[in-house]
């Protein structure tokens, strides 16, 4: 327990120390943030209705899908894990612990967030705080499970870029922060639910706001929880120690496991 906790003081302090990490973790979420703030609230007046939640998610977008993956492969390609796996560090140790520190910083960012934009932006403050706190922690744990698991299937550097925008990208455009999702075209809604955001915005609609939303609110937390235990337990079976080990256990397209729950909403929708 004792190494645990140092291992993670040590991965939480990097985070603020090495300006990359710094960077994604709370400037770029920061800086995004009061641009919507100043901008997109003055464009579309109703943005403010669900700032607090869609900014809270970008930030945890931004830091568990965007910038977890990278570090972790580096170490992997460096050879670091193989001086781990010679003095007994288990793999988990290796996946959580980082995802863990990361899903820290993101939940910093998005409380930050969260808790000023009504007071600057006017954003809408939620009817139940408790409930905004229960869905953002269970958003952070799905996009952190889903970034450990970039990071094991990536080959290299280059790769945790191409999965990492496979997932942000769709879910700036589709998932429900910029637009809400019951006005996207219908052709493209029931793809909306593969992204852990549109159920990070659903829940927060509906538990933390009490409005309607276009699936049950209670579900869409439970799918979110389901993921982050889905995509952890698939991260740690696929987890390679080092990229010139020519073994591994599984095939890397097992990761697509970890969106069965989200897939199964689509029939519920």
């Amino acid at each position: 327990m004792r190494a645990f906790a140092t291992h993670f003081a040590f991965e939480f302090k990097t985070g603020l120390r090495n300006s990359n990490q710094l960077m994604i973790n709370y400037l770029f979420p920061a800086g995004f943030y009061a641009i919507m703030g100043l901008v997109m609230t003055k464009i579309n007046p109703l943005f403010a209705d669900t700032m607090v939640p869609s900014m809270a998610v970008f930030a945890i977008v931004a830091s568990t899908i965007v910038g977890m993956p990278g570090p972790l492969v580096e170490a992997r390609e460096a050879g670091i894990y193989r001086s781990y796996k010679i003095n007994g560090v288990p793999a988990i140790s290796i996946l959580v612990i980082p995802a863990l520190t990361t899903i820290f910083h993101a939940l910093i960012a998005a409380t930050l967030i969260a808790l000023s934009a009504p007071l600057l932006f006017g954003g809408r403050a939620p009817v139940d705080w408790a409930a905004l706190a229960l869905v953002i922690v269970a958003a952070a744990m799905s996009c952190g499970g889903i970034g450990a698991l970039i990071s094991v299937i990536a080959k290299d550097t280059r790769a945790t870029v191409l999965w990492s925008q496979l997932i942000f990208l769709p879910s700036m455009l589709i998932g429900g922060m910029m637009i809400p999702v019951d006005l996207l075209p219908p052709s493209i809604a029931p793809l909306s639910l593969l992204l852990p955001t549109t159920h990070a915005m659903q829940a927060a609609i509906g538990l933390a706001f009490h409005e309607e939303t276009i699936l049950p609110a209670a579900l869409s937390l439970a799918v979110l929880i389901a993921s982050s235990l889905v995509s952890f337990a698939l991260a740690t079976y696929l987890f390679n120690w080092d990229t010139r080990n020519a073994t591994r256990r599984g095939h890397p397209l097992m990761a697509l496991l970890a969106w069965v729950p989200f897939a199964l909403t689509i029939l519920a929708a």
